[in-house]
């Protein structure tokens, strides 16, 4: 090879590597997960960039480079020769090619169906192999298979989220359909549980559903919400909410608020423990405005996308908390105009005196009582 020579193909690469020659592997730890050219070592592409001293034995050195295509290692070698290291080369197709040639790989670490469903989350660092297993071995209960429910289950489920718990006492209704997605007309007269369970099951076979086609009560709602990681609520009342509260602070489980009403809705998490500045869902609302001032949306009237757009958020919120990434809602709540389509973070606090978390520190802020009407 002359130093000229800045791409390989699989089968002269192979021989270079047999020789002696380092191999790298730029791609992330989910890509490889997948296998890798037996031989190679792995070096994530931008370390690699970022530090090509601490990787490259130096500038006079042989080195090759392998991605999955061949496309981010042709770049990464023109990059680093124009530095220098005049003796880099990329392997031509990458490790697709690799593979497809019958060239020696290390085994994949995970089934071809879990790799192929979740290639676009193994690429993300915050995310990987480690990531996408700590979803796969999650447990959320969703309090309702409405109108935040059914988007939020749709998207858990098809990020991979172990086991869903949905906790539902009604059945379908037609005039559900405008908002509740999970739902169709053959419905109509079902338990939401089940039907929930069969869409979701259509979209992720894989995915664990416990239907729990009772509602939250006193008395039922410790059981229920026990051994889950992330409780989110898809309610449409204030004393379910304040019970969902208390048994997630007397349980340790953070839990993600959402409310829509019209044309506005509300996003927040709440997990207080102590030492921590955040307060609780009662810390916000102490006590359940009139009810001619908290319509539920069949007396008020909902948007039925905006359902969509808040039960969206909460999943996304809810994801974020099991792979401990990204910075969530706790201690903020986002309110969402959907016709002036205007989004306000409304900073919050404990409450000193508030029954369920009382510490230090409340914030109630005046302009968070303009959202306080919202209601599922």
């Amino acid at each position: 090879m002359t130093t000229h020579t800045p791409e390989l193909s699989p089968e002269e690469a192979l021989a270079r590597l047999q020789a002696g020659i380092p191999l790298l592997d730029v791609r992330g730890d989910g890509e490889r997960a997948a296998g890798m050219a037996e031989g190679a070592r792995a070096v994530a592409l931008n370390q690699l960039l970022a530090s090509p001293e601490r990787w490259l034995p130096g500038p006079e050195a042989e080195v090759g480079l392998i991605c999955a295509t061949g496309v981010r290692t042709r770049a990464a070698v023109e990059r680093l020769r124009a530095q220098g290291y005049a003796r880099l080369w990329s392997v031509a197709g990458g490790t697709r090619r690799w593979a497809q040639a019958g060239l020696p790989m290390t085994a994949a670490q995970e089934s071809p169906e879990f790799l192929e469903r979740y290639s676009r989350h193994l690429r993300l660092p915050e995310v990987g192999l480690e990531g996408q297993r700590r979803l796969r071995s999650a447990r959320v209960a969703l309090l309702g298979a409405g109108g935040l429910g059914c988007p939020a289950a749709l998207y858990l489920t098809a990020a991979g989220i172990g086991r869903l718990t949905v906790i539902d006492g009604d059945v379908v209704e037609r005039s559900n359909l405008q908002r509740q997605v999970l739902h169709g007309e053959a419905d109509i007269g079902r338990a939401k549980t089940s039907s929930a369970r069969d869409r979701l099951h259509a979209l992720n076979p894989d995915i664990r559903i416990i239907e729990q086609p009772v509602r939250l009560d006193a008395d039922n709602v410790d059981a229920l919400l026990r051994n889950h990681d992330v409780v989110i609520d898809g309610t449409d009342n204030f004393f379910t909410r304040y019970l969902v509260n208390a048994a997630c602070i007397r349980l340790g489980i953070p839990w993600v608020y959402g409310a829509v009403e019209r044309f506005r809705g509300q996003v927040a998490v709440f997990d207080p423990h102590p030492g921590s500045r955040h307060g609780c869902y009662q810390c916000v609302f102490p006590q359940p405005p009139p009810p001619e001032l908290a319509p539920n949306c069949a007396e008020a009237g909902v948007l039925g996308v905006l359902p969509g757009l808040i039960g969206l958020l909460q999943a996304t919120e809810a994801i974020k908390l099991l792979l401990g990434i990204g910075t969530s809602l706790r201690g903020r709540m986002l309110a969402v105009d959907a016709l002036g389509m205007e989004f306000e973070q409304i900073p919050l606090g404990r409450d000193p005196d508030c029954t369920a978390c009382g510490t230090p520190d409340c914030q109630l802020l005046p302009k968070l009582r303009h959202h306080c009407q919202a209601s599922r």
